[in-house]
C-alpha cells in the first residue's frame, strides 16, 4: 500500500521503517524545522535506525497525505487537533487514518479518534487505533511483540491487522475502541507513578501499583462505556512492561527524574493525560486514586513522598 507516516519522533521514524520492511510504499512527514526531521531528511537515519533508501522524507504534508492510501499519525497527542485543522484542508475522502499515539485531549477529555472524528466524515474515512507494548529501540534489533489495531470499522480494522503483521509484530484485532484508547493514555499516567516509586527506591510497591492501577482504569473504561476487560489487555496491562519497567520508558523515566529533581526534555505522554483523566473521573464519577496522585504532584506541587505514602496508606477495603 501507499503509506505515509506523519511524525518523524521516536515511535513515527519506527513505524516508516516497520511499514517499509513488510514492503509498502512509505512517506515520512515532518515538520521542516523539527530537529528530528532535520536528522533524518539529511542522514536518513536517528540515534537507533537507519531508513533504508525506499522511504521518501519529506516536510511537504500535502504530498504526504495526497500519496496516501493509509494515513499514519504520530505525534504529541494534545496537538492532534490543530494538525488535524491542517491535515483537513486536503480531500481525505477513501484514505484510513491510523493513529498510533497514546493519550487524551487535555482541553476537551476527548480520546484521540473523536478528535479525528470532528474533521472527517467516518464513512468516507474511518478511523483506527495502533497500540500496545514495545519500544522502536527493540523492534529495530528483531526483537517480537503483540500490538492491537481497533476501529468502529471492522472491515478496516481486519484489513489492517491483516495487512501490517509480520514475524516482528504480532497484531490482535481489538474489540473495544474505548478500552483500547482509554487502556493505551492511561498507561503513561501509571508508569509515571512507577517512575517516581523507582526514584525513591521503592520499586518493590510497582506490583501493588499494577495491580490496582488497572483496576481503576477498568472502573473508568466501564463508566465510558467500554468493555472493563480492555484495561487487562495488551492496551493497558500487557503494555505494563515497556511502561513502568523499560529504561527506554519516557513516562517512567519522567516520574523517576522528577522526584530526583533532574529535569526530563523528552515527551512524556502521562502528564497531560493525568489532567485528562482526572476531568473524566469526575464527570463520571469514578475514584482514580493513582491518576489524581498523580496530577496533584504535577498540578498542584503535592509532596510526591506525601501523595505516594497516602495513596499505599488509604482505608481499609476490600480488594475486589
Amino acid at each position: 500500500m501507499n503509506i505515509s507516516v506523519l511524525g518523524c519522533g521516536r515511535w513515527g521514524s519506527c513505524i516508516a521503517w516497520y511499514l517499509d520492511k513488510i514492503g509498502n510504499n512509505v512517506i515520512s512527514c515532518g515538520l521542516a524545522d523539527a530537529p528530528e526531521f532535520i536528522q533524518l531528511s539529511t542522514t536518513h537515519k536517528n540515534d537507533y535506525l537507519t531508513f533504508p533508501e525506499s522511504i521518501e522524507v519529506t516536510s511537504d504534508l500535502a504530498k504526504a497525505v495526497n500519496h496516501a492510501e493509509v494515513i499514519v499519525i504520530s505525534i504529541s497527542s494534545q496537538h492532534l487537533r490543530s494538525y488535524m485543522q491542517r491535515i483537513a484542508q486536503n480531500n481525505l475522502d477513501g484514505k484510513t487514518i491510523v493513529l498510533c499515539m497514546k493519550g487524551v485531549e487535555a482541553a476537551t477529555g476527548q480520546r484521540l479518534s473523536q478528535v479525528v472524528g470532528d474533521f472527517v466524515d467516518e464513512e468516507k474515512t474511518p478511523i483506527a487505533v495502533w497500540v500496545g507494548p514495545g519500544h522502536p529501540q527493540d523492534y529495530v534489533k528483531g526483537i517480537p511483540n503483540c500490538m492491537v489495531i481497533d476501529s468502529k470499522n471492522h472491515e478496516i480494522k481486519e484489513k489492517l491487522v491483516n495487512s501490517f503483521s509480520s514475524s516482528l509484530i504480532r497484531f490482535y484485532v481489538g474489540t473495544d475502541l474505548i478500552g483500547s484508547e482509554i487502556g493505551a493514555a492511561a498507561k503513561n499516567v501509571i508508569g509515571i507513578a512507577a517512575g517516581m516509586l523507582d526514584g525513591f527506591g521503592y520499586a518493590s510497591l510497582k506490583g501493588a501499583l499494577m495491580a490496582r492501577g488497572t483496576r481503576e482504569i477498568a472502573r473508568l473504561i466501564k463508566a465510558l462505556g467500554g468493555n472493563e476487560m480492555s484495561a487487562y489487555g495488551l492496551c493497558h496491562l500487557g503494555d505494563y512492561e515497556a511502561t513502568l519497567f523499560s529504561k527506554w520508558s519516557h513516562n517512567r523515566s519522567y516520574g523517576e527524574n522528577y522526584v530526583k529533581g533532574i529535569k526530563f526534555e523528552k515527551l512524556a505522554e502521562g502528564v497531560m493525560t493525568s489532567k485528562a483523566l482526572c476531568k473524566l473521573g469526575k464527570e463520571n464519577n469514578v475514584e482514580l486514586p493513582i491518576v489524581e496522585s498523580v496530577y496533584s504532584v504535577l498540578f498542584d506541587n503535592v509532596d510526591p513522598k506525601d501523595a505516594l505514602g497516602k495513596l499505599f496508606m488509604r482505608s481499609v477495603k476490600k480488594e475486589f
